[in-house]
């Protein structure tokens, strides 16, 4: 039951991240939620509302014709109300690793933290 109610939340996760679609984000994403990264020695703190400007102005993945590759490499139940994916993506040219903090709010699982990683830029 827990693991598909994640793999559906997952689910609209990668739809977000490929449609850009606002209303499947604030569903996907806590208010709270806080983003991450450090990379080539520079840190990102993204908050959400920052996080949310920078999707709503850009044109998506999707209507620019970049192919799509979701995976889930990894769920992690903490309890029924915590648990952390590991999920590998493509975001236009590049290949993403994230790990995904979820907790179960008001009966739907969100994401409150996120760490991400740039593993791969693919040649265009």
């Amino acid at each position: 039951m827990i693991l598909n109610e994640i793999q559906t939340m997952l689910k609209d996760y990668f739809d977000v991240l490929q449609t850009q679609d606002l209303a499947k984000f604030d569903q996907v994403f806590h208010p709270g939620c806080v983003l991450y990264s450090a990379q080539d020695g520079a840190v990102t703190v993204r908050p959400f509302q920052e996080y949310r400007k920078m999707v709503q102005g850009r044109e998506s993945p999707q209507a620019r014709g970049f192919a799509r590759l979701d995976e889930v490499l990894m769920v992690d139940v903490m309890s029924p109300e915590m648990a952390m994916v590991k999920v590998r993506l493509r975001l236009f040219d590049n290949i993403m690793v994230d790990y995904l903090n979820l907790l179960k709010v008001d009966g739907k699982w969100t994401i409150v933290a996120k760490l991400f990683h740039r593993a791969e830029t693919l040649a265009t």
